[in-house]
């Protein structure tokens, strides 16, 4: 992978960014902030989401990435833009850029993703499906006839996919992710203690108190609000239990979709996932107790990627360098160059 060529994993939560040997190179929320009166943009990532619900009437703060597509085509350029020249700065030569897509993607959100990556300064577009470049970041060897599970958490979907010799057996996605915990969190907050909290509070919760293996009543953080009733600050003492209990409902959509995957998948291929286990990647991963939880309900071996987090985007760093085995011979191709 030469130096200017660009790895993306352009998720609703965030966008990670990889650039040949030096990996990882950006990893910053999917958020840009402009001015609506002179459409200018103002901050983007890390910046722009400090001022979720923080900004004046004027300044709009805007994901531009909607359950894992392209919600709007000029706001995701602009960020993209932002972020490639952050990276890459103004390079003579354009990159290459590799953009993880959902498997379940249509063509012509395939278009509007290759569309935005050319106007962001791309000198040529490919794509790879989420679970295959999961896999590959994971250090899964997908090439054999041998089945593996995937289940991908990011923030606005859940990809679960089977994949064997280089491409998705089967695959299942579900618009129940990171974004869906944290609303759920929220309402259950507001409910019980009518308290108001924002989507930053709720997601710091979500990373510091999950248990959903154990959970235990004894166990509790403060949480910060704004009491609904008198409309003034309020704390209140939130533990793993409550926790557990507001996510319940989407945890267990999660667990129905593995189940989907498994029941639409020929025994052979299910028997290398049970010898194989289930391997949890994005930063969904990383709540406390799924992976225990996973292997309780489904009786079934589970684990967490190594940085789990940025496994998609490392895979684009390895798809870029077996471009030539994952383009060839194969029907469902799970890497394209866009034309």
């Amino acid at each position: 992978m030469p130096s200017a060529d660009i790895g993306i994993d352009l998720g609703t939560a965030n966008i990670v960014m990889t650039m040949g040997k030096r990996g990882v190179i950006l990893n910053e929320p999917s958020v840009i902030a402009y001015n609506t009166y002179t459409e200018r943009v103002l901050a983007v990532g890390k910046e722009a989401y400090k001022m979720i619900g923080r900004n004046p009437d004027y300044i709009a703060v805007v994901r531009p990435v909607s359950e894992g597509v392209i919600s709007d085509d000029d706001l995701a350029h602009s960020m993209i833009r932002e972020f490639i020249l952050k990276v890459a700065g103004h390079q003579l030569i354009k990159p290459r850029i590799i953009i993880c897509v959902p498997s379940y993607i249509t063509d012509v959100e395939s278009r509007a993703v290759a569309d935005t990556a050319k106007s962001a300064g791309a000198r040529q577009v490919y794509m790879i499906q989420e679970p295959i470049s999961a896999m590959i970041g994971a250090g899964i060897d997908i090439t054999k006839a041998k089945g593996n599970l995937v289940v991908d958490i990011g923030g606005g979907t859940t990809n679960v996919a089977i994949v064997s010799m280089n491409g998705v057996v089967t695959s299942h996605t579900i618009k129940i992710a990171g974004n869906c915990i944290d609303n759920a969190i929220i309402k259950y907050v507001q409910n019980k203690y009518k308290l108001l909290i924002g989507e930053r509070t709720a997601e710091y919760v979500k990373i510091h108190l999950a248990n959903l293996y154990d959970p235990n009543v004894e166990i509790s953080m403060q949480v910060k609000g704004k009491n609904l009733i008198k409309g003034l600050p309020e704390i209140i003492n939130l533990n793993e239990t409550e926790l557990y209990e507001a996510v319940e409902d989407e945890i267990f959509k999660i667990l129905e979709a593995i189940r989907k995957v498994l029941g639409d998948t020929p025994p052979e291929l299910v028997s290398d996932i049970h010898t194989n286990g289930i391997i949890l990647t994005g930063g969904g991963a990383l709540l406390g107790g799924l992976a225990p939880l996973i292997k309780r309900t489904l009786g079934v071996e589970c684990r967490v990627a190594d940085d789990a987090m940025n496994c998609v985007a490392k895979g684009t760093c390895v798809a870029f360098k077996e471009m030539n085995t994952l383009l060839d011979g194969f029907e469902n191709v799970p890497v394209y160059k866009y034309r």
